[in-house]
């Protein structure tokens, strides 16, 4: 007979089966909302943001050179834009319909950071220590600079024929599964 306390009872199966890391990640995820609504408020609160736009950053150079878009400078000081900030950029000078969308989305790649190294830290159970402050300071940031900017969107729609042989492919693949009756 099992508990009504039971995970499994309370919660999917998914997170049961990753509660650790998930646990684990709480306190970061908590401590990056509240770097955003303080760098919000004052720049000052950008330092905490740092490890953050180095990682956003490093995904698009490494993504221009794997994709031939041929990243020419890359910084991470931040400098005023109008009424906002830009906390870093790079700057791609061979951008490309079939480079732009790889290059433009890389930092969704950030947010494999984190769970890394949760996974490294719950490997043997859920044991917090000192280290582990350290590291949440370290894996908050990632999960702001996970997201693509608007500037970033905006050179991913430079790929529109990946959006048109998509659509070609899923239109095909319903027209064939509408044929056969499936």
């Amino acid at each position: 007979m099992s508990s009504l306390f039971e995970c499994s009872v309370l919660a999917p199966s998914w997170f049961c089966d990753h509660r650790d890391i998930l646990i684990y990640l709480a306190p970061s995820l908590l401590l990056a909302l509240l770097i955003r609504a303080l760098s919000a408020r004052h720049p000052f609160f950008f330092l905490f943001t740092l490890a953050g736009t180095i990682c956003h950053e490093l995904a698009h150079f490494v993504a221009g050179l794997v994709t031939g878009a041929r990243p020419a400078a890359f910084t991470v000081i931040p400098r005023r834009i109008g009424q906002g900030w830009e906390l870093g950029s790079v700057r791609l000078t061979r951008v490309r319909w079939y480079n732009a969308a790889p290059s433009a989305l890389a930092p969704f790649a950030v947010v494999v950071l984190p769970f890394m190294v949760a996974w490294w830290r719950t490997r043997s159970g859920l044991h917090f220590q000192w280290l582990d402050v350290a590291l949440a300071f370290a894996v908050a940031p990632q999960f702001l600079a996970c997201w693509p900017s608007t500037t970033d969107w905006k050179i991913s729609l430079r790929s529109w024929p990946y959006l048109l042989i998509a659509g070609l492919a899923w239109g095909a693949k319903t027209g064939v599964s509408s044929a056969i009756g499936t």
